[in-house]
């Protein structure tokens, strides 16, 4: 039965599968076609954490009696907003002498192209966990058909080069397609999981390819801000949207050197407050504690600010009276920042306007420190 998770209105919203789990189905699909001549309608397949789910075949086709089959899936990720979500996941089965699995990467998969992801540059994008899940569930099929050698297994995703323009692929270095994801089989609606596993990616592969600074931005706007200010590469550049807790607690365990923290002033000003998930599901801007760092500006002013119907109208109140509420925002959003990393790391923290100009900057990075990590 499929998993229910948070309620959207009156509807529960509907858990999916993952890409490594639907390719492992696949593999399968194509095991039987091959070994046993049968077409699979649906596959069972054994999940991560002892759950269970059953996905149903799009199609499966016999391309060589007794070698090589192909079977397709239609990715379902239930109600999140996957990128991968519709898209066919394929698998080509080929069968081996040698026992155990080689796995390729079919049109619409990535190549890893940078150190610093769990894969070896050269591999196709195939994560450990799916790589797993089918080697395991290809041995089960083997063990019940006779079958004593292994399997080439070659998977693809229709239009996936196409899809992947819409992930964070290139940046780490995956070329070429999509990465076939996946460590519990189950995608939970709106969980998030997939963006924060890809912050933690873009960090590794910044540290493994030398980046002794990163910058993580909550948009292409302060993107562009700090690559130009600093001439910045791409690599170097982190994508956290409303995830500062992503980025601040990884480098907590994994610090760098410096780290430039940037963002518009709304966004921050949330940050400033403690909160690390800066998204508006979470709560909006707390006018109150903007009103409380304007506190010398005036009971008049506070009262503004607290009546303001944007953190952009609070601000431009604040700066018709003389106070640098920007500044005092970059200010505690850097505390609450440097309270989770390590001594070792230098910080600072930008905040934008909406164009992308720099409104205030609290702390300051190491310029005597080389942008290679030293070892």
């Amino acid at each position: 039965m499929r998993e229910e998770t948070a309620e959207n209105g009156d509807r529960p919203l509907r858990t999916g599968w993952t890409t490594g789990a639907t390719a492992t189905a696949a593999a399968m699909a194509a095991a039987y076609q091959v070994l046993a001549d049968r077409t699979l309608e649906r596959v069972h397949l054994s999940l991560p954490k002892n759950r269970e789910a059953d996905l149903d075949v799009h199609d499966c086709r016999l391309i060589t009696p007794g070698v090589c089959a192909e079977a397709g899936l239609i990715k379902d990720a239930g109600d999140d907003p996957d990128a991968t979500h519709g898209a066919r996941v394929w698998v080509r089965l080929t069968l081996t002498e040698a026992p155990g699995v080689v796995f390729r990467a079919g049109a619409g998969v990535g190549t890893v192209t940078r150190a610093g992801l769990a894969l070896a540059i050269g591999e196709p994008a195939i994560n450990p966990v799916p790589r797993r899940m089918i080697d395991e569930h290809l041995a089960r099929v083997a063990a019940e058909l006779g079958h004593t050698g292994g399997f080439d297994v070659t998977v693809g995703v229709d239009d996936g080069e196409a899809i992947a323009q819409r992930t964070m692929n290139a940046r780490l270095g995956i070329l070429g397609g999509l990465s076939i994801l996946g460590t519990t089989g189950i995608v939970r609606p709106f969980s998030c999981a997939a963006y924060i596993a890809s912050i933690h990616q873009s960090i590794d592969v910044a540290r493994a390819n030398g980046r002794a600074h990163v910058a993580a931005c909550t948009g292409a706007t302060s993107e562009n801000a700090i690559q130009t200010h600093y001439g910045l590469p791409d690599m170097a550049l982190i994508e956290m949207g409303d995830f500062a807790g992503a980025v601040l607690k990884y480098l907590r365990r994994n610090p760098l050197p410096q780290l430039s923290l940037v963002g518009g002033f709304g966004k921050f000003s949330k940050l400033a407050t403690g909160r690390l998930d800066l998204h508006s599901r979470r709560g909006g801007v707390d006018f109150d504690f903007l009103a409380e760092l304007c506190a010398d500006g005036g009971a008049t002013l506070q009262a503004a600010v607290r009546a303001s119907n944007t953190s952009l109208e609070a601000l431009s109140h604040a700066g018709e009276a003389g106070i640098d509420l920007d500044r005092r925002v970059a200010e505690r959003a850097w505390e609450v920042a440097a309270g989770y990393l390590p001594p070792s790391s230098a910080l600072e923290v930008w905040v934008i306007d909406k164009p992308g100009r720099l409104l205030a900057r609290a702390g300051r990075l190491d310029v005597s420190l080389a942008d290679l990590v030293r070892g």
